[in-house]
């Protein structure tokens, strides 16, 4: 029954669109990896998107709960943040959205490949 209660649980994805300083992604890609590894509670993954050719991005963070994102806010995270902000062009939209439809791929089998099975 537990199996069927965690089916029917839904996660939330914050999604924050912006656009940096020129030049200055991949400062902005270390600094958002850095935080991103702070977090622990609730966390299911990220992903960063950058346009080609342009410093514009898109950061989708997935939690379990709206709030676990409030409750891994530490200190070192928020000074992560204050360390990247100068490198927007002007601060991002964000909100929280709700996963309502999650569809995975699986991977080939690559036998034959060196380290694969």
């Amino acid at each position: 029954m537990s199996e069927f209660l965690d089916f029917l649980t839904h996660k939330y994805a914050y999604v924050a669109i912006g656009e940096f300083k020129p030049g200055r992604f991949a400062e902005a890609q270390r600094l958002y990896e850095k935080a991103v590894s702070t977090y622990t509670k609730g966390f299911k993954g990220a992903y960063l998107l950058q346009k080609p050719g342009t410093d514009e991005g898109i950061a989708i963070i997935m939690w379990d709960k709206i709030d676990d994102m409030q409750d891994n806010q530490t200190e070192a995270y928020k000074a992560i943040l204050q360390e990247m902000s100068p490198l927007f062009t002007t601060m991002p939209n964000t909100s929280f959205y709700e996963v309502c439809s999650e569809i995975g791929t699986t991977q080939p089998e690559m036998s034959g490949v060196a380290g694969l099975k």
